[in-house]
């Protein structure tokens, strides 16, 4: 019977586990609104170097990151994961619709295995959104949490503006979360916010937060703060 495997080869490099940070990005017309979309673009060119240093410093982890966009229908920025060191962040530009649900369909889809391998590390998913879903969003939530990784990924949402729809935030992270949705109402808010839920896969990638964050690991700003 073969030996069992450990997480270390037999007198070579440690075997390292994949680490998957999927950002779900509304880019509907209503982003054009109070700097929101040029928000969102800084957010994630400054964002991308803490998973890069968070990656480098980890010798047992590899990062990989996809942003998932999402207006009249959903599509990747790249056609698979790429590792974060090789990940580049493009301006991105607003239109359209609404629908989410496109998006968690397509999330679905990558949060399955194959494409995600058996002994990934949780996945982290980050939602952002300042509207309400123009299709139907439920079936494409009932999709992501059927797939093998989604109900088990840490889920994560940053609702901008006062539109938001922070109930359909809150059924995407699950009403059983201790998490709520981070409220951003500014651009330097949802600059902050999006660096703070990436903070949450610096940690995991850094190795200091094996299981979703716990109650008093988490910066919630609410509507009266």
């Amino acid at each position: 019977m073969p030996a069992p495997q450990t997480s270390r080869m037999l007198g070579g490099a440690m075997m390292k586990r994949q680490l998957h940070v999927v950002y779900i990005l509304d880019r509907s017309g209503s982003m054009n609104a109070g700097g929101k979309i040029q928000a969102l673009n800084t957010a994630m060119a400054e964002s991308l170097p803490l998973l890069r240093s968070a990656a480098a410093d980890n010798v047992s982890a590899d990062v990989f990151v996809r942003a998932a966009l999402f207006s009249d229908g959903a599509a990747w920025v790249d056609g698979q994961a790429l590792p974060v060191d090789r990940f580049r962040w493009a301006p991105i530009s607003a239109h359209g619709l609404t629908d989410l649900g496109a998006a968690l369909h397509l999330v679905a889809e990558a949060m399955e295995t194959p494409p995600m391998p058996a002994r990934a590390l949780t996945p982290v998913l980050v939602l952002v959104s300042d509207g309400q879903p123009t299709d139907d969003y439920r079936v494409g939530l009932r999709a992501l949490l059927a797939s093998t990784w989604g109900p088990r990924a840490l889920r994560l949402a940053v609702a901008i503006g006062q539109d938001a729809d922070r109930e359909v935030l809150q059924e995407f992270i699950g009403h059983d979360s201790p998490h709520r949705p981070v409220q951003a109402n500014d651009p330097e808010a949802i600059v902050n916010s999006i660096q703070w839920a990436t903070t949450a896969a610096t940690r995991m990638a850094a190795g200091t937060l094996a299981t979703p964050m716990a109650d008093e690991d988490i910066f919630v700003l609410d509507d009266d703060e």
